[in-house]
């Protein structure tokens, strides 16, 4: 009978915490220096954005970087919006910078300026603008049910009927699909 193998132990994993860190607490380096290279010494601004400016300014603009003279009197802080919201953030650039200056305790912001761009943005594919209405589709009259459910009255699969009879719904309700079109 062979001899059991015995094995050295092994030490086990020191901790080095109290448990599980908060998420805040393992990105907050990261998303500081990210910051500081825009500009942001006040991570604040960004991330209470909504509460700075008001909840409409905030749908409609963003911050995107502050930068800084040479002589060092005041920043520009540089907003993102759409070009129909620009005229809008145009108007309100004096309350923009009074609040901002407010966030920062001192007159930091000198200046704002407005950059427009479409309405998904290329801000680090982050910003979408929420001013897009819905699409509202009409009523289907009882004539296209009634149509769409003849069409489909020998198929079996039920999830396959519903999708069909939608689809038959659709092309029965477009303009011109009575005259053939």
């Amino acid at each position: 009978m062979a001899a059991k193998q015995t094995y050295p132990k092994t030490k086990s994993p020191t901790r080095r915490g109290r448990g599980f860190a908060s998420m805040s607490g393992l990105i907050q380096n990261r998303v500081k220096t990210a910051g500081e290279k825009r500009g942001f010494a006040v991570m604040r601004l960004l991330t209470h954005w909504a509460e700075i400016v008001g909840d409409d300014l905030s749908k409609m603009a963003t911050p995107v970087k502050i930068g800084y003279s040479r002589d060092g009197f005041g920043a520009v802080l540089t907003v993102l919006t759409t070009g129909p919201n620009a005229p809008l953030v145009q108007m309100q650039l004096p309350q923009i910078r009074e609040r901002v200056n407010a966030c920062y305790g001192y007159s930091a912001i000198s200046r704002v300026a407005i950059t427009q761009t479409a309405p998904v943005g290329f801000h680090e594919g982050r910003v979408m603008f929420e001013d897009t209405p819905e699409e509202v589709k009409p009523p289907v009259s009882e004539e296209v049910k009634r149509a769409s459910a003849a069409m489909t009255d020998g198929v079996e699969n039920e999830g396959l009927k519903a999708a069909l009879e939608t689809l038959s719904q659709n092309y029965l309700s477009r303009k011109g699909a009575s005259k053939g079109n």
